[in-house]
């Protein structure tokens, strides 16, 4: 295993480019870069411009992953840019992105089944909930998607791997898999999102190992609110996901597996919203009816645990929602926006150091650069 990040994640991504930003990653002592698409290499699929990255990578020592994006066919009006790279035609900007992502040996390829919006609280926040389609009928879409773009995915030795994200459950994911095939079809394990929809991370994770290819190491808050369950990101190893149990599980399935952190970005790279607080309704009927999957015996569990993890938190020992908030951007005046490129280098450095020291603990093999960083 190498542990990495995402470059969405990890300051300056955009200001330093993705060349400097391998170098960047280097002299964090990660293994790794992970593009939630290639156009986040080249807007332009720029054939030679990505050999380079990809001879950088090499040089450095480093795994390159990368992805497609979003292929909920509800949400391709807010990525115009897919449609943009296949002139007009979304299946063959798709096409462009998994040919140029193969050409370069990225044959693991990120999808997601839609977006977050952090400005609105609650159900509404995210595309399961939308009003003017259903989130049964966003499936079918998505499946008709993947249908069309799994010749081309098998054509090009690829697999086409769907992340745990905020909308879609595990369930869902094994359905689509199923359907389509896992000759092409993975999994993206966010070892976090599942908790949106009251899945328990472990039971998620026993649920599509055999199908995870790359991953999202994030851990979260997760403790009793106003209207539900407030849900806030933590550095890895400091929140309610249960990583002792979830590494070894993943590691068992696929040795090779590359783990990479998605933290807090920061707000000079991603200005916050108005509204940072997200909400889990998951006492509200309506929220309740939309995961007919979920049974009692998860969700008995899931709410031990955070009533375990809130226990911690009356203790002192973790810090409740509103003392996280103001220790990292200076609640409640968010305008002050304190989290900025050395706050998120320290969550970085921490995230990273836990998983490197339970990989130890766990005998789970890292790369040499991640494993010498951690003996020193």
């Amino acid at each position: 295993m190498r542990l990495g990040i995402d470059s969405q994640k990890l300051p300056e991504f955009l200001k330093r480019g993705p060349l400097a930003s391998l170098d960047h990653v280097k002299e964090l002592g990660l293994g790794g870069l992970f593009f939630p698409t290639v156009l986040d290499m080249s807007p332009t699929l720029d054939k030679g411009a990505l050999r380079e990255i990809r001879a950088k990578a090499d040089e450095l020592g480093l795994y390159l992953e990368s992805g497609v994006g979003k292929i909920n066919p509800y949400c391709s009006a807010e990525a115009p840019e897919f449609r943009a790279i296949g002139d007009g035609d979304i299946i063959l900007g798709f096409t462009r992105m998994i040919e140029a992502s193969a050409a370069i040996g990225c044959l693991e390829l990120w999808i997601s089944p839609g977006n977050f919006k952090s400005e609105y609280r609650g159900r509404l926040a995210n595309d399961r909930f939308r009003t003017d389609v259903t989130w049964d009928e966003q499936l079918l879409a998505i499946e008709k998607i993947l249908l069309k773009l799994a010749p081309v995915a098998r054509a090009n030795g690829v697999h086409l791997n769907m992340e745990t994200h905020d909308e879609i459950t595990s369930f869902e994911i094994l359905r689509l898999i199923e359907k389509v095939g896992d000759d092409c079809i993975g999994v993206v394990f966010d070892t976090a999102n599942g908790l949106q929809r009251g899945e328990h991370p472990v039971f998620a994770a026993k649920r599509v190992a055999p199908y995870v290819r790359q991953t999202h190491i994030k851990d979260a808050y997760v403790g009793r609110a106003f209207g539900g369950l407030d849900f806030q990101t933590r550095p890895v190893g400091k929140g309610i996901v249960d990583f002792p149990t979830i590494l070894p599980i993943l590691a068992k399935a696929n040795p090779d597996l590359n783990l990479s952190l998605e933290v807090a970005a920061s707000v000079e790279d991603k200005p916050r919203k108005a509204n940072p607080r997200q909400c889990i309704q998951i006492d509200d009927p309506i929220w309740r009816a939309a995961h007919p999957d979920l049974n009692a015996e998860e969700l008995e569990v899931y709410m031990a645990t955070v009533d375990t993890f809130e226990a911690r938190v009356k203790s002192g020992e973790i810090p409740d929602w509103e003392a996280y908030e103001a220790s990292q951007y200076g609640y409640p005046t968010y305008e002050r926006q304190s989290y900025g490129y050395g706050e998120t280098v320290t969550f970085i450095k921490n995230s990273a150091r836990y998983i490197e020291r339970l990989c130890a603990e766990k005998g789970i093999a890292l790369s040499p650069s991640t494993a010498k960083r951690h003996a020193a």
